[in-house]
């Protein structure tokens, strides 16, 4: 299988395949019902992460990665400012929970150790079975490895719990979303010598 990294030219495919790998995910499904709005939302996110040189795909966009590089940022300093604009206007008055979602992610997340933080990845509906996305993940844990890096990630799907730690992820901790039914797992993985 041919990984690489996206460039700015594969944006909106890249989107198109995680707005589709999260359709029916228990946190962003529930953030954006509208598979419109999780579009829109997941461009934003993933048109930051480019530029950074870690969000990996497969040879024709079946399955992506979006990894934040040790000291690299979600969402760049300039941008921090149309995040809750962005999320008022595809949520209206439900922003208010998806911003507290967005809180909860980040007062979870580790900072005290450099580390690779998968953020999403996912596979096309058409391309899913096949084990796409676990092999592109299985790549980039290699590269990660050879930088000896730890690696970070939250499940929000609890079926995926397994597949994450059979390559070596841990589950560290859990959080709920504001409304409380919807748990999501944070898992470390530590660095390979």
């Amino acid at each position: 299988m041919d990984v690489r990294a996206a460039k700015a030219s594969d944006v909106q495919s890249v989107t198109n395949t995680l707005t589709e790998a999260f359709a029916d995910d228990p946190v962003w499904s529930w953030a954006f019902p509208d598979p419109d709005q999780l579009q829109v939302w997941w461009r934003f996110w993933i048109a930051a992460a480019v530029p950074q040189g870690w969000v990996r795909v497969t040879s024709n966009i079946e399955a992506a990665a979006l990894w934040i590089p040790p000291g690299g940022h979600e969402c760049a300093p300039e941008d921090e400012a149309h995040v809750e604009p962005l999320a008022r206007a595809l949520v209206g008055k439900r922003a208010d929970e998806i911003l507290e979602t967005l809180d909860r992610f980040e007062i979870n997340h580790p900072r005290d150790v450099p580390h690779c933080y998968l953020s999403l990845l996912g596979t096309a509906s058409a391309h899913r079975g096949r084990g796409l996305g676990m092999a592109l993940l299985a790549e980039n844990l290699e590269r990660i490895d050879d930088q000896r890096f730890a690696a970070y990630l939250e499940s929000s799907n609890p079926a995926n719990l397994e597949r994450y730690q059979q390559v070596g992820f841990e589950p560290v901790g859990e959080f709920t979303l504001p409304q409380g039914d919807v748990t999501v797992t944070t898992m470390w993985r530590q660095p390979r010598q």
